[in-house]
């Protein structure tokens, strides 16, 4: 038989009212005691229900994370590498803090925030107006942001890469490799990455050569390949599938990677170690991010002040894509 509180009280000699305090930090309960009522719970194997402690305390025990760049769209984010490495690390963030979590479908609409239940939540790319940050802000619940959110809400943190710093890691790169006409493929969204990234190449170069790609080319090949028509000798995509649309409209056109055209993509893809060339990449560290993100999240429910932070460290992970061998120039001629 399930051992009760009841049960918990009497072996270790106290109120049923003092276990509850002592299992769920409130009341006055000595240190003393609550060692030895939590200890003696755990030798009887007692468990606390979990929906009467949400009663009690107001609180569910679980973090949410969410996707909301797209709003209700519907998509499967965790398929995305970048996004998968996410889930995984942000569990293990929330479980070392004493939080189970919940990963919430990208296609939640404004009455599906309304009935999420949890202490706070984790939200990933937000955009401007992000209904879901509104909602929760209403109710109450604290928000960390993967990235600098355009508004902040008063129990709200953020955490976020140096896009500044790694937009001159790539584009110093490039240079030492003798591009010098270095064009930018990003998404034609409102999300911090993309915002803070794009103004990021406008400071950092003299001539911006940027295509902003929406739904119909998701890969960016029509847009990469007006790019390398124009004059780009080198393309830095920020998107997963930027690499592989920036190769195919190098190969239309008649141009060699990295001869003729050098390649960086940002992308957590470990395929791209194995492309023809092998395609360099930016890491964001992911699993760093969002921990950051989730241990800022619990810290503003065990009281802190929220966080706020940019200076979490990226990778340029450097391969054949855009490593210029010896003599080599733009030969390539392009195909009409």
């Amino acid at each position: 038989m399930r051992p009760t509180a009841l049960d918990v009280a009497r072996a270790a000699g106290v109120s049923v009212a003092t276990v509850s305090n002592a299992l769920n930090d409130t009341g006055r309960a000595s240190a003393a005691t609550r060692t030895r009522v939590r200890e003696v719970a755990a030798s009887m194997g007692y468990r606390p229900n979990a929906a009467g402690r949400t009663l009690r305390t107001g609180r569910t025990g679980v973090l949410a994370l969410a996707v909301t760049t797209f709003g209700e769209q519907t998509w499967n984010f965790a398929e995305v590498a970048y996004y998968a490495q996410m889930v995984a690390a942000a569990t293990s963030a929330a479980h070392a803090h004493g939080y189970a979590l919940t990963v919430l479908p990208a296609s939640l609409d404004v009455d599906g925030w309304h009935a999420v239940s949890a202490d706070g939540v984790v939200l990933l790319d937000s955009p401007e107006g992000d209904p879901a940050a509104e909602v929760l802000r209403a109710r109450g619940i604290p928000i960390a942001f993967d990235g600098q959110p355009h508004q902040l809400g008063p129990r709200d943190s953020w955490v976020d890469n140096d896009h500044a710093a790694t937009m001159a890691k790539v584009l110093g790169h490039l240079r030492e490799q003798g591009a010098r006409r270095i064009a930018l493929l990003a998404q034609n969204t409102s999300d911090h990455y993309t915002r803070d990234c794009v103004a990021a190449y406008r400071a950092q170069v003299r001539t911006p050569r940027i295509a902003l790609l929406d739904s119909t080319d998701p890969v960016g090949r029509a847009e990469a390949e007006r790019l390398l028509r124009e004059g780009a000798d080198a393309v830095y995509g920020l998107l997963d599938d930027s690499g592989r649309g920036v190769l195919a409209a190098a190969d239309a056109l008649g141009l060699r990677v990295p001869d003729d055209v050098l390649v960086v993509t940002a992308s957590e893809d470990p395929t791209y170690a194995s492309t023809s060339p092998p395609i360099s990449t930016v890491s964001l560290r992911p699993a760093d991010t969002i921990t950051a993100a989730v241990d800022a999240l619990a810290a503003t429910l065990a009281g802190a002040p929220p966080t706020v932070r940019a200076d979490l460290a990226t990778d340029l992970v450097v391969r054949a894509s855009s490593t210029r061998r010896p003599s080599a120039g733009r030969g390539g001629r392009l195909r009409s």
